[in-house]
């Protein structure tokens, strides 16, 4: 009898259930394989933008950037795919319910292929809408065409891939995700070389590249978790779309794809101000950001364990983790942020100077160095905030906590620059920033209060 009540405990502990002891290591484990895995994104950007550019045309360098930029904006909108994964597939890991984790990722997985396959039907309608916004010269143009319509075709087995990525990361499995994503990504850049250059299949090449890593990174994705499941815990059809249960996932996915298209805006509002205020300006802002975009790789790591952990928590009804997993993750984060602020002050023109050799725009950015250092601070909470959120499954408050700071940003912004120029600016966004983490925080004792008294 003991025996088999030894080998119970056993299968519900391997499974995630129950109460578990957060540490510094199970923190990393989860944070720095995904910080690393993110690091490959930008590593394949300069890759890309290498290979066209040693084709020595400035037209197919300008399709690709374009074509690039109307990509991401389209397949932004699907970054829900992921988070909401991730947050339920931890709230059902840490109660144990092995089912329901596999559900979950049939549900999204199918989402994903549904929506991917609507967006290569829809291509030639939204190349047709992006050419026109941003009505590149002919040539531009012809070479956007190619680049876009090629790599739409990856559209299912990209979303697949938030799917995937998604589950993993729900289980807590940032080793796994580094693989899949340094898969997509590693595939991505030899091919690029190879097709783009080698083969000189130029821009064409580039995009077929990128079809063809996120093609083999969905199969091996979804070998590796479907091969891992077990199939006495399978689901089937009418579990996989309960009508609540998809009614919830809409729900959350809805909250999320807002929250993510606010986000967004900020950011594009704050580059057509910055264009209103000159060439040589935009040009340094754009320099400038890259710091942010450095600190939110790591920040992005920090809040992916904190989506794990904080899910798993409450799925596990056990409060201690939940309050533990949020002071170490916070401190993580505030501490990293500081030293990155710092760093950035000491050091930060002499990055400038690697990424641009225009006199008028070095100068000029390390004018405003300062505001561009003190966004990992800012924005620190925001991104940790977030993770809390997405793993717990508040969407509803982060939705509407991050309208409420975009009105008052917008709000900022209508006085600050008029005021003040570019420091208005940058002074407008790093409200923006501290403002979505302090109104979350400012949110999540009651919350958490109250999740966790229902849970009991």
């Amino acid at each position: 009898m003991t025996s088999a009540t030894e080998s119970l405990e056993h299968d519900r502990q391997a499974g995630g259930a129950g109460p578990f002891q957060v540490t510094n290591r199970l923190i990393f484990s989860i944070a720095l394989p995904m910080t690393l895995g993110f690091l490959t994104t930008p590593l394949l950007g300069l890759v890309d933008t290498g290979v066209v550019g040693r084709l020595g045309r400035a037209e197919m360098l300008a399709g690709l950037a374009i074509g690039a930029v109307l990509f991401d904006l389209i397949f932004t909108t699907f970054n829900f795919l992921r988070a909401s994964t991730t947050g339920l597939v931890a709230q059902a890991y840490g109660r144990g319910d092995r089912r329901e984790q596999q559900a979950v990722f049939w549900r999204s997985l199918v989402i994903a292929l549904l929506c991917g396959v609507a967006i290569v039907l829809l291509s030639p309608l939204l190349l047709a809408l992006g050419l026109w916004l941003m009505a590149p010269e002919a040539e531009v143009a012809t070479a956007t065409r190619t680049y876009f319509l090629y790599r739409m075709l990856s559209g299912p087995a990209a979303l697949a891939n938030y799917a995937i990525l998604g589950f993993v990361l729900g289980r807590g499995e940032g080793t796994l995700g580094l693989l899949l994503q340094t898969l997509i990504n590693g595939i991505n850049i030899v091919l690029a070389i190879l097709f783009g250059l080698v083969l000189g299949w130029g821009v064409a090449g580039v995009a077929i590249a990128t079809v063809t890593g996120e093609v083999v990174g969905a199969v091996a994705g979804f070998a590796i978790v479907y091969g891992r499941f077990d199939k006495r815990d399978a689901p089937d059809w009418a579990t996989i779309f309960a009508g609540d249960r998809l009614k919830a996932l809409f729900g959350l996915n809805r909250d999320i794809m807002i929250r993510s298209f606010v986000l967004l805006a900020a950011f594009t509002l704050m580059t057509r101000i910055g264009s209103s205020l000159g060439p040589v300006t935009l040009a340094a802002n754009a320099v400038l950001m890259t710091i942010f975009l450095v600190a939110g790789y790591y920040l992005d790591g920090l809040a992916n364990a904190a989506e794990q952990l904080t899910g798993r928590s409450i799925g596990a009804a056990y409060r201690p983790a939940f309050d533990r997993a949020l002071r170490m993750t916070a401190l993580w984060a505030l501490g990293l942020a500081l030293l990155t602020t710092i760093t950035f002050l000491a050091f930060g023109n002499a990055l400038v100077d690697l990424l641009t050799t225009a006199p008028e725009v070095r100068a000029l950015a390390y004018e405003y160095m300062p505001w561009a250092a003190v966004t990992a601070l800012t924005g620190a909470m925001a991104f940790l905030m977030d993770g809390v959120f997405i793993g717990a499954t508040w969407s509803r408050d982060m939705r509407n906590m991050m309208l409420a700071a975009f009105v008052v940003y917008g709000a900022a912004l209508t006085v600050l620059v008029p005021a003040f120029g570019n420091h208005g600016l940058w002074a407008g966004l790093n409200l923006f920033l501290l403002l979505r983490g302090l109104f979350l925080v400012m949110l999540l004792p009651r919350r958490a209060a109250q999740t966790f008294r229902s849970a009991q």
